[in-house]
C-alpha cells in the first residue's frame, strides 16, 4: 500500500484504557466485544431498509468458500508478519466471505529473529487456517531482516538486501525455507511488496528469487509486485536481457484511486507493455481497497470516506475487473493497527485491542460478488447501451450457463454516501433477457421487475425506469438466482 508522506490531519485521540467503549450509542465492556454480543453496524442496518422502490422477492444466497469449486477473488490477509492484526480473530470469516484465496505476507524478520534458526509456527497456522477455509493462501515473500541490516516496513530499501553477500544469501535461504515448506499448500509466490522507485535493486531479487522457486516448485505462479511504470520497463528490460522472460507469469499492481472506475486507462498501458515481452503475461490486481473513514496518510488519504462509499468502491473495483477477465485481491479483511495508527480500509472493523467489532457493509457486499461471480461466470465485456441518464453509465457483460448477466452502475464520480436511486430509461445491447430480476448487489436484495418495464427485442433488452445508482446493480434471469432465507 503507498504511503502518503504529507500528513495534514492528525488522529483524535482514542478512548482506551478506560475499561468500557463506546460504539454506536452502545455502552460495552471489552469482554462483549468481538463476541457477537451488542455490538452493531448502523451503516449496514440502513442498507438494508433502504433500496429501490421495487417489490422485494427475496435475498440472494451466500455461498462458503468450500462450495465454490473456482473463483477469481482474493482477499487481503496482510501484515500478520507484524503483528497489525491476529489471524485467529478472523479466520472463520474468510471462508465465509466466499473468495478462494488469501495474501499473506512471509515475514522473514518475524521467521527469523536468530540468523540460521527459523520459527514458522505463526505462519502454519495462517497458511494451513486459510486452507482449511478451502481458500487458498498465495505468499507475497518479504520484507528485509534487521538481523542482516534491512528493514521490515512498508516501503523499506532493497539496497542493503541485494548489495550484501551475506544479507542476499540469507534471503535466499529463508526463501528456500519457506517455498519447500508450503509448496503443497501454496502454488503463488510474489516477490516482495511495492518496492517504487528501486526498479534496478527489484530486478536483481526478481531474477535471484524466482529462479530459486523455480528449481523448488517448477509450476508455481510467480508475481511480479507492484512497481511503477519506469521500474517495470527496467524488470522487464532485465529479464529479457538475462533471458529469463519465462521466469514470472503476473504482474501486479495497485490500482488506488478515489474512482475505481478512472484506473483502467493505465492498466491497458501497462498490459499492452508487459504483453509486448511476453503475450503469456497477465495483469493481477493484488491489493487495492478503500477507507471507511477519512485517513491522514497512507493511500486514498485526505478524503472522507465512510461505510457507505467504501462499499459502493469495492463492489465497484470488483465489478470493473471482473468484466476484463482480471484476478482481484480486496484489501482488506479487517483493520490494521500500524503503529502510527488504526487503518481502516478493512471488510471488518477492529478495535486497538485487534478485536473484532462487526462487519461492514463492504463485507456483506464482496460477500454476494463472490458468491454469486465466481469462476463458472463467463465476463462478455463492457455492452454496448442507450441511456436517458446525463451521467456516465456502465453496463457490464456476463454469461452464466448461457443466460445474460449484466451489472450497471454510475462509474463518472467518486462513490457517494447517498442511499438513493435514479430511475433511467436504458436499452442494453447484446442481453436478451427472458426472465430478469433485479439485485442490489450491496444488500443482496432481490426485486421482481414489472413486466411492463422491460423488451426483450432480438439480443437487445429495453428498460424502463429502472434504478440505478453509483454502485452495481445486477440483472440475472431468475432461474440464475438463487435465493436464500432471511436477510445477514
Amino acid at each position: 500500500m503507498r504511503r502518503d508522506a504529507r500528513p495534514l490531519f492528525s488522529h483524535a485521540p482514542q478512548a482506551a484504557g478506560l475499561g468500557i467503549v463506546l460504539l454506536s450509542g452502545l455502552l460495552l465492556c471489552p469482554a462483549a466485544l468481538g463476541q457477537g454480543k451488542g455490538y452493531r453496524s448502523i451503516t449496514w442496518e440502513k442498507f438494508k431498509v433502504a433500496g429501490p422502490e421495487l417489490e422485494q422477492i427475496g435475498w440472494l444466497a451466500v455461498r462458503h468458500a468450500r462450495e465454490i469449486k473456482s473463483s477469481p477473488w482474493s482477499v487481503g490477509c496482510e501484515t500478520l508478519d507484524r503483528d497489525y492484526a491476529k489471524f485467529s480473530v478472523y479466520k472463520d470469516y474468510v471462508g465465509e466471505l466466499g473468495v478462494k484465496r488469501g495474501r499473506l505476507q512471509s515475514g522473514w524478520a518475524k521467521c527469523e529473529k536468530v540468523k540460521g534458526v527459523y520459527d514458522f509456527a505463526w505462519l502454519d497456522e495462517c497458511v494451513h487456517g486459510l486452507d482449511e477455509q478451502s481458500v487458498k493462501p498465495w505468499i507475497c515473500l518479504c520484507y528485509g531482516n534487521p538481523i542482516y541490516g534491512s528493514d521490515f516496513k512498508l516501503g523499506s530499501g532493497l539496497a542493503p538486501l541485494v548489495k550484501s553477500p551475506e544479507a542476499m544469501a540469507a534471503w535466499l535461504k529463508y526463501v528456500e525455507a519457506t517455498v519447500t515448506r508450503y509448496k503443497d499448500v501454496v502454488a503463488e509466490w510474489e516477490v516482495w511488496n511495492e518496492p517504487f522507485g528501486q526498479g534496478a535493486n527489484y530486478a536483481t531479487l526478481l531474477i535471484a528469487t524466482a529462479e530459486l522457486i523455480r528449481k523448488i516448485q517448477p509450476e508455481a505462479v510467480i508475481l511480479v509486485t507492484a512497481i511503477h511504470d519506469a521500474d517495470r520497463k527496467i524488470v522487464l528490460e532485465a529479464l529479457e536481457a538475462a533471458g529469463k522472460l519465462e521466469l514470472v507469469n503476473r504482474w501486479v499492481y495497485h490500482p488506488y484511486a478515489q474512482n475505481p472506475d478512472s484506473s483502467y486507462p493505465a492498466v491497458e498501458k501497462m498490459r499492452a507493455l508487459i504483453e509486448s515481452y511476453n503475450p503469456k503475461y497477465k495483469v493481477y490486481q493484488g491489493e487495492v481497497g478503500c477507507p471507511s473513514i477519512l485517513e491522514w496518510t497512507h493511500a486514498l488519504a485526505n478524503y472522507p470516506w465512510t461505510e457507505y462509499s467504501q462499499a459502493k468502491w469495492n463492489l465497484r473495483r470488483m465489478a470493473g475487473d471482473r468484466v476484463r477477465g482480471i484476478d482481484s485481491s480486496i484489501f482488506t479483511i479487517i483493520d490494521l493497527k500500524y503503529p502510527n495508527m488504526q487503518q481502516s480500509f478493512g471488510l471488518i472493523r477492529s478495535n486497538l485491542l485487534l478485536q473484532l467489532i462487526y462487519k461492514r457493509p463492504a463485507y456483506y457486499a464482496v460477500q454476494q460478488m463472490a458468491g454469486f461471480f465466481d469462476g463458472e461466470v463467463a465476463p462478455v465485456g463492457l455492452l454496448e447501451h442507450q441511456s436517458s441518464s446525463p451521467r456516465g453509465l456502465t453496463v457490464a457483460g456476463f454469461r452464466k450457463q448461457s443466460s445474460p448477466v449484466v451489472l450497471i452502475w454510475y462509474g463518472d464520480r467518486i462513490p457517494s454516501d447517498e442511499l438513493k436511486w435514479d430511475r433511467v430509461d436504458l436499452t442494453v445491447n447484446g442481453a436478451a433477457f427472458q426472465d430478469p430480476v433485479y439485485v442490489e448487489m450491496i444488500s443482496g436484495k432481490v426485486y421482481q421487475l414489472d413486466k411492463q418495464s422491460w423488451t426483450a427485442r432480438g439480443t437487445n433488452t429495453e428498460l424502463k425506469g429502472l434504478p440505478v445508482w453509483d454502485s452495481p446493480v445486477m440483472l440475472a434471469e431468475r432461474a440464475q438466482v438463487e435465493l436464500r432465507k432471511g436477510a445477514n
